[in-house]
């Protein structure tokens, strides 16, 4: 799986280097076995962006550092250049992207993260309870809910992320926050310290993220298929 994402990683125009940061030495190896880069890095990390952070105080030349997880093999490229053309605002320190969600079900899920965004696109909230509230749309939480996915206003959080370098390692010094903690997203760290995230809403359906046994018979087969 390792493979497919670094792969997909190399097809974005605007990434310079790909380098995957693991504490496990035997994802290193297979990473080396394909020709890959790694860097090993410590086992102690609460989160993905902690172990970034630590690969990147290394890497002293690069200016703008992408976050690509792991378990996303079916990742599109289009999403990385997207996030990194964030930073042609000089004001923009962290960025990330959204996509549509278009179904009920996507929108209760807990493992589907939901964003809204202010008037420049950046951030208000991430949860992974279905955000926003409609509240006149009657019928409850599910008639609320409804009305947010068919009005347009419910867009899905997409697991990519673009730091300036000096952001990146900012992020890393700040301890947990409580809603960081809470929701199990750790970009609510930065909202609580106050750096703004810039979420580029792109359209299309976007990947599958391998969180569960029949996510990854789903990709399996979406790859047999040639995808």
């Amino acid at each position: 799986m390792i493979q497919h994402v670094y792969d997909r990683v190399l097809q974005a125009r605007s990434v310079d280097r790909v380098l995957v940061a693991t504490e496990d030495r035997r994802i290193a190896d297979a990473v080396r076995a394909f020709g890959g880069e790694a860097v090993m890095t410590s086992p102690h990390h609460s989160s993905g962006t902690d172990r970034l952070a630590e690969a990147a105080a290394a890497l002293a030349e690069s200016t703008i550092v992408v976050n690509v997880q792991g378990d996303e093999p079916m990742l599109d490229p289009a999403g990385i250049d997207a996030v990194v053309s964030a930073f042609d605002d000089a004001g923009v320190a962290m960025a990330t992207v959204s996509l549509p969600l278009r179904t009920l079900a996507d929108m209760f899920s807990v493992n589907v993260v939901k964003v809204v965004t202010d008037a420049v696109g950046d951030a208000l909230y991430f949860s992974r309870s279905p955000i926003p509230c409609v509240r006149d749309a009657g019928g409850g939480p599910d008639g609320s809910a409804a009305a947010a996915v068919s009005q347009g206003l419910a867009r899905r959080h997409v697991g990519l992320y673009g730091y300036r370098r000096e952001a990146l390692l900012r992020f890393a010094g700040w301890p947990p926050a409580p809603l960081e903690v809470a929701e199990g997203l750790e970009q609510l760290r930065a909202m609580h310290h106050g750096l703004a995230i810039r979420v580029v809403a792109m359209e299309g359906e976007g990947g599958v993220a391998v969180d569960t046994q029949e996510d990854l018979e789903h990709v399996r087969a979406l790859l047999a298929g040639g995808q």
